[in-house]
């Protein structure tokens, strides 16, 4: 009775015993992830990306590829808006693509290597590897990483969940939080192929305009039509609205709001001008930021992006960058013009 006792308690010990054996610590996984990143040649990811920044959840579809050196196509689509957006990186630089008005911007910046991106998976990698004080833990499938982010306004948003899956490290999911720890940007990738292959044209400029437009056609040029006037519902503490101005243009209608008290600003909203097919990329002085439902352009001084049909532009001499684009995010609110 006494042996069997025992013995039975050995099986025990030996299984638990077996079992710390075989479990990851944090330095294993971090060790796994460089090793990983060491052999990465390209990928393709699909993943479905929300914000909740606004008053309604806002849902996009995003694509994601990656080759080495250094090319990248990340699509950006919400079907309800007929929103579309890339952007690439190429030989040639950084472009945003907004195919519905044959717009594209060209950046000299070193994006994506200027930030955290939830979406890029390298990204994901290299804040998990940069944050020595980054949390861990393991499931029975998943490694879950809390760690500090690297965006332009990372006050704002200053932590992040990264789940990976255990078999292949490949990305589950990511939140980026607020100072509350809510989640504002959940990201959750339904399909990871490391190694992927692509043609030769993959990441060309041009190549990339064509075949966006044959899923999103060109934005109808309404001539005087509505403006579906959308106001910000964030705005820094002691500024508030000033002024609300309305230009006749020759695509209808332009407004200017004007917004004081600590700081001012100034927000200008217009239907979008559709360009002629196969216009030569702008070029901006300035970095690409996602503001999660579109990717603006971003200066010293301003941020510039497209939604739905209509060009936004804030201008200021005293918002910081992070202000400018927590204004953008929450550039919402809706009257009819």
């Amino acid at each position: 009775m006494r042996r069997n006792l025992f013995g039975g308690l050995l099986a025990i010990f030996l299984v638990f015993a077996l079992a710390a054996c075989g479990a990851k610590s944090q330095e294993d996984v971090i060790k796994e992830l460089d090793k990983k990143m060491e052999e990465l040649s390209s990928y393709k990811a699909e993943a479905k990306m929300t914000l909740t920044t606004g008053s309604e959840p806002q849902v996009y579809d995003v694509e994601i590829w990656y080759k080495q050196p250094s090319y990248y196509r990340v699509n950006l689509k919400n079907a309800e808006k007929e929103q579309n957006q890339m952007i690439l990186r190429n030989d040639e630089g950084v472009f945003v693509l907004t195919p519905a008005l044959n717009k594209s911007f060209r950046f000299q910046s070193d994006w994506p290597k200027n930030g955290s991106q939830a979406y890029l998976y390298e990204s994901l990698v290299k804040d998990i590897l940069n944050d020595s004080n980054a949390s861990f833990k393991a499931t029975k499938n998943h490694y879950v990483f809390e760690t500090k982010t690297n965006y332009q306004n990372s006050k704002m948003l200053p932590k992040q969940e990264i789940i990976l899956n255990k078999k292949d490290l490949s990305p589950v999911s990511v939140k980026v939080m607020d100072t509350d720890m809510k989640p504002l940007l959940t990201v959750e990738f339904s399909k990871v192929e490391f190694n992927a292959e692509f043609d030769k044209n993959a990441f060309d400029t041009e190549k990339n305009m064509t075949r966006a437009q044959l899923d999103v056609p060109t934005i109808a040029q309404e001539g005087n039509g509505t403006l579906e006037v959308m106001y910000p519902l964030d705005l820094p503490a002691g500024v508030e609205p000033v002024e609300e101005k309305e230009i006749a243009t020759e695509n209808g209608k332009r407004l200017i709001m004007t917004f004081g008290g600590e700081k001012s600003f100034t927000l200008i909203q217009e239907k979008a001008r559709v360009l002629p097919a196969m216009s030569t990329p702008s070029f901006i002085k300035g970095e690409p930021v996602d503001l999660g439902f579109a990717i603006g352009a971003l200066t010293d001084h301003s941020l510039t992006w497209s939604y739905n049909g209509v060009d936004f532009t804030i201008a200021s001499n005293d918002l910081t960058p992070e202000e400018m684009m927590m204004i953008a995010r929450s550039v919402q609110g809706t009257a009819i013009k």
